[in-house]
């Protein structure tokens, strides 16, 4: 692979030159060393999380295609896979929604999402958590995604309840089986989602462990087939794949099973056995995951001699990348279909005018690339600067308060420079709404936010997993980002931003460097600057980006942070010297957190808050409330 990768230098500086980005405004594409996706007999294309980036990353060049390019590069490379005989499906594994303006922006929501989403021809898709959280998405998704994708979409373990009759039935079927179109082999395919407990109550999803011993499920594990396919909005690294792979081995000893996965929103993949494969792909439509699987895939060559290959690529939503796997360049490239699928794009951001600033970052703000505290840390700038302004109550003004806010209600940076209507719903797409509990005692209050970010650790050692104490109502992971739902060497590392003085890192050993420039070359034993991305480690080895990047750091953050609003500075640790700190305290919070600080508040010793207990503490939401106070405090022009 390091021979392959090395010889595409001169040629992708040449694409640099003919190529455009997609949408209007967005960042022009850049070109980098690559490493070849490998073909076998069965292939896949996979998306997850996207979240309604599907005009691309206007501001970050290296993902700045858009879903009109998707369309073009599916059609090519099923084109390829006809000409070769082989096969390619096209998988996608939810969280669809919720986390851009493309789909946030209108009313209703998604007005313009699911007509530009359903031209992709999908052959496998499931839903999300996201698809699920408020009865509105739940019932868009009935009513839209379902009947557009038809039988290929897959509901294993999700049911719908019409709002009418309240007659429960499966959102979609549950489970699929087909023959691909050049091989004719035989998939059996299924749709998962994790064990999800905050969905609507116009939904039930039913746990993985419950679904797998169901009858339908057991009677379509043993059906006649070449292989199963598993997709699901599941962590690769999670318990409901294992229980779900388990289940299918036992029955099929020597069936090869691929899973796709999404929801923790890294690159990631793992084996089972040696007869599966399983791939996540990462989030916001950064990236494109591809599978491959050769060898003797018809049931009645399976031995326990045969054996399989399996490759995975994260392919970065670069255009100039995808003229690459493809061959082609600006000219040859977008097909017809392609184009009128961003120009939807470009009607539809238009139309909700997502191009309008409301003012103009001074400086980049991170999520996770900077550490927290620090200046260069979004939720610090949260904590120090916007909090303490929008949380306020008239009525309530001077009464101290501790303002509590869970990570994960922010979901991506803030780029230096124009702040826009759409990036609102980039950094917090959701409804949530700050509320409060008047008058807690400040030394119970003064404890939650601690207990909020062990929350982990409590529930393995309070007990209150056997009934023996307070329980918390959901998974307390949830109140970060999903990034950290899954602590693993693939995404948590903290290693130099630069780690040569050229700009350039340490390249990975089996990638072997052709010098790269505007002309396609350099001065001998100059190494090229590259751009920041992702630099995979999964269970399988190194050399699965097709991107080869300068690494970026993620640094962990916990799960809330927290402004204190009206107390006196603490003190070195003496935090109540001179007994100025007040009796009792206002503690707001986000109500998608509630149940959590409810909790909490007992673990404090703050006795049985109820949610009666809790109140709206300032009309909008925290969305709204952020757009307004970056239009009054940060200059409205650049």
């Amino acid at each position: 692979m390091g021979l392959k990768a090395a010889v595409i230098g001169s040629a992708f500086a040449a694409l640099a030159r003919t190529a455009a980005a997609a949408q209007p405004g967005a960042a022009e594409p850049v070109p980098a060393p690559m490493r070849d996706l490998v073909w076998g007999r069965l292939n896949f294309l996979h998306t997850t999380d996207t979240h309604g980036w599907h005009a691309g990353h206007l501001q970050e060049p290296q993902y700045s295609a858009d879903w009109g390019d998707y369309v073009s590069f599916a059609h090519h490379m099923r084109e390829k896979a006809d000409r070769d005989g082989v096969d390619l499906l096209l998988v996608d594994t939810g969280d669809r929604v919720e986390g851009n303006g493309l789909y946030d922006a209108s009313s209703p929501k998604g007005e313009y999402y699911y007509d530009i989403y359903r031209q992709q021809d999908v052959d496998i898709i499931c839903s999300g958590n996201h698809e699920l959280y408020i009865a509105s998405t739940a019932d868009g998704e009935h009513r839209y995604t379902v009947p557009n994708f038809k039988e290929n979409y897959i509901a294993s373990n999700l049911d719908y309840i019409d709002p009418e009759s309240g007659e429960k039935t499966p959102l979609a079927q549950r489970y699929r089986k087909f023959q691909t179109k050049n091989q004719k082999l035989d998939v059996v395919a299924f749709g998962f989602l994790f064990d999800f407990t905050g969905n609507a109550n116009n939904t039930v999803v039913q746990p993985v462990r419950e679904t797998v011993r169901e009858p339908w499920f057991q009677t379509a594990i043993r059906e006649e087939t070449d292989v199963f396919v598993v997709i699901g909005h599941v962590g690769v690294q999670m318990l409901e794949f294992k229980i779900i792979f388990r289940a299918i081995r036992k029955a099929n000893p020597l069936t090869p099973i691929l899973f796709f996965g999404g929801h923790v929103h890294i690159r990631d993949a793992t084996t089972y056995d040696a007869r599966s494969f399983a791939v996540a792909s990462g989030r916001y439509f950064e990236t494109i995951g591809w599978m491959s699987i050769d060898g003797e895939l018809e049931r009645k060559a399976l031995s326990t001699d045969t054996n399989f290959s399996f490759t995975r690529r994260y392919i970065d939503n670069n255009l100039l990348g995808l003229h690459y796997h493809t061959g082609l360049d600006a000219n040859t490239f977008p097909t017809e279909h392609g184009r009128n699928v961003s120009a939807m794009i470009t009607s539809a951001r238009s139309a909700l005018d997502l191009d309008y600033a409301f003012g103009c970052a001074p400086q980049t703000f991170w999520l996770s690339r900077a550490p927290y505290p620090g200046d260069d840390s979004i939720f610090t700038w949260l904590e120090k600067d916007v909090l303490p302004d929008i949380a306020v109550n008239p009525a309530r003004a001077d009464v101290p308060r501790l303002v509590i806010f869970n990570t994960g209600a922010i979901r991506f940076d803030i780029f230096q420079g124009p702040f826009t209507r759409d990036a609102t719903f980039i950094v917090s797409p959701f409804l949530s709404k700050m509320v409060y509990i008047p008058d807690v005692p400040y030394a119970v209050a003064r404890k939650v936010i601690g207990l909020l970010n062990n929350a982990g650790k409590i529930v393995a050692e309070s007990g209150s997993e056997s009934g023996s104490g307070p329980s918390f109502p959901r998974d307390p992971r949830f109140m970060a980002n999903p990034e950290q739902l899954v602590i693993h060497e693939s995404v948590i590392h903290e290693l130099p931003v630069s780690n040569a003085a050229n700009g350039g890192p340490l390249l990975d050993t089996d990638f072997q460097q052709k010098p790269l420039g505007d002309d396609g070359a350099k001065p001998t034993g100059q190494r090229p600057r590259l751009t920041e991305g992702y630099t995979t480690h999964d269970d399988i080895g190194r050399d699965g980006d097709d991107t080869v990047h300068q690494p970026v750091n993620f640094y962990v953050v916990p799960n809330c942070v927290q402004a204190e609003v009206g107390l006196p500075p603490a003190v070195e640790g003496k935090e109540n010297q001179g007994g100025d700190f007040p009796e009792k305290v206002d503690l707001v919070f986000l109500d998608f957190i509630t149940p959590l600080v409810l909790v909490a508040l007992k673990f404090a010793g703050g006795g049985d808050y109820t949610e009666g207990d809790v109140k709206l503490y300032v009309e909008g939401t925290f969305t709204e409330l952020m757009a307004g106070w970056i239009e009054e405090n940060w200059p409205k022009t650049c």
